[in-house]
């Protein structure tokens, strides 16, 4: 019988989680008709069938995380058995930063083999993870299967006394089992799986790119005084307004149009000098940090900019973005200056090589020959890549954008 199984929805996709069934066990379905909803590490995508019949069996509850590849229901002619749905405890929960490679051909049969310790693929998986002997757990599962609840609490078990800290493996990673308050002072919140996705690459990323940091301040009196003649504009032509960030973004795509050093991504061997100019734009949601792509900005005006942003940050929340909406960035922008940060570093976005950090905008003395005078003044960091770009070449950089910001006519003309 034909298997549904989690597919790769996205360029970084590991495991999906499912969210919801939209056919429930005995409805017909039929070949490109929606099936499931599917979370990703980036958004929450539709999942399409791809044959025709009945749907005879879910093996993936809402909420079970599944490598890719895996079975996560089956499609039939109507009459084999409807059998209960798979155990939701098995589903692993940890997460591997090795990619899930796809099964090869009966893979995912262990739970038919005998002579074998019954257990599900995921139960392995979390066993390997853990350094768990599966031999050695006893399965509480469905005929003795193991779960992954049983391979938690034989680790739990092994690790309940204290461990000697000179013992610590080397090797520990964002899957290894952290120190927890004593019962009672603590509520467990499970992450998301954009959450738990974001927490991996944001560690490859300060493990593996030597990041270093160069800071600007801006003086963005005359950019807001170009903002407000702009929205004045277009409030008169009834059109949306554009924000500051909307004017960074222009600018930013600017500079990496005079000077693409910076907009390039590290690949071993040799440097990828990308020929757009790809900008993503970090966006706060309840699920965790998506970063949508303005793709070919320096080509947009700052209106369309604008409103693309704001499509895209709206979607972004309501989870409606697609995956390819928020790959192939190739700089990232953040920016926390609507909460008043003044100033803060990043984390790159690999495999992109930098990502600008940008503060709040605030006012502060300045001599102008022999006055005080009051500027707006505007902190970026620029974080980077040093396998990539050089001091010097990051420092050129943030001067060209520098000159951008404060001769504002500069970034659209």
């Amino acid at each position: 019988m034909p298997e549904i199984v989690m597919p790769r929805l996205s360029d970084t996709m590991e495991d999906g989680v499912v969210s919801a069934w939209l056919k429930q066990v005995g409805d017909q379905i039929t070949r490109g008709e929606i099936v499931a909803e599917i979370e990703t590490d980036k958004a929450l995508m539709e999942l399409e069938a791809y044959d025709d019949g009945v749907l005879e069996k879910i093996l993936a509850e809402p909420g079970v995380r599944v490598p890719i590849g895996e079975p996560i229901a089956i499609v039939g002619d109507g009459t084999a058995s409807t059998a209960a749905p798979a155990d939701p405890t098995s589903a692993a929960v940890a997460p591997s930063i090795t990619p899930a490679a796809a099964p090869q051909p009966g893979a995912h049969a262990g739970l038919r083999r005998t002579g074998v310790v019954k257990s599900s693929p995921l139960a392995r998986k979390i066993a390997r993870e853990m350094r768990v002997d599966i031999d050695a757990v006893v399965g509480t599962g469905p005929g003795g299967r193991i779960t992954r609840r049983d391979v938690e609490a034989a680790h739990s078990a092994v690790t309940a006394e204290p461990a000697d800290a000179t013992t610590s493996s080397p090797e520990t990673s964002v899957t290894a089992v952290q120190p927890v308050p004593a019962s009672g002072e603590f509520e467990e919140v499970a992450l998301t799986n954009i959450q738990r996705v974001s927490a991996i690459r944001l560690t490859e990323s300060k493990q593996q790119a030597p990041h270093f940091y160069l800071t600007s301040a801006i003086d963005v009196t005359e950019l807001f005084a170009f903002r407000a003649q702009i929205n004045a504009t277009l409030d008169a032509a009834g059109e949306s307004k554009v924000s500051v960030n909307d004017l960074l973004v222009k600018a930013v795509a600017v500079a990496l149009r005079k000077d693409g050093a910076v907009n390039v991504s590290f690949a071993g061997d040799k440097l990828l000098r990308h020929k757009g100019i790809h900008l993503g734009v970090a966006v706060a949601t309840p699920a965790g940090l998506l970063v949508p792509v303005i793709r070919d900005a320096d080509r947009k005006s700052v209106s369309e900019i604008a409103t693309e942003s704001r499509d895209k940050a709206t979607r972004a929340r309501d989870r409606k973005l697609r995956a390819e909406e928020m790959s192939g960035g190739t700089f990232t922008i953040s920016n926390l200056g609507m909460f008043g940060i003044e100033q803060f570093t990043a984390v790159i976005n690999s495999p992109e090589s930098a990502i600008l950090a940008v503060g709040a905008a605030a006012d502060e003395l300045r001599l102008d020959g022999e006055k005080v005078v009051a500027r707006k003044t505007l902190r970026v960091t620029l974080s980077a890549d040093h396998r990539a770009i050089d001091g010097a070449v990051a420092a050129q950089f943030l001067a060209n954008l520098k000159v951008l910001l404060e001769s504002p006519l500069r970034i659209v003309a």
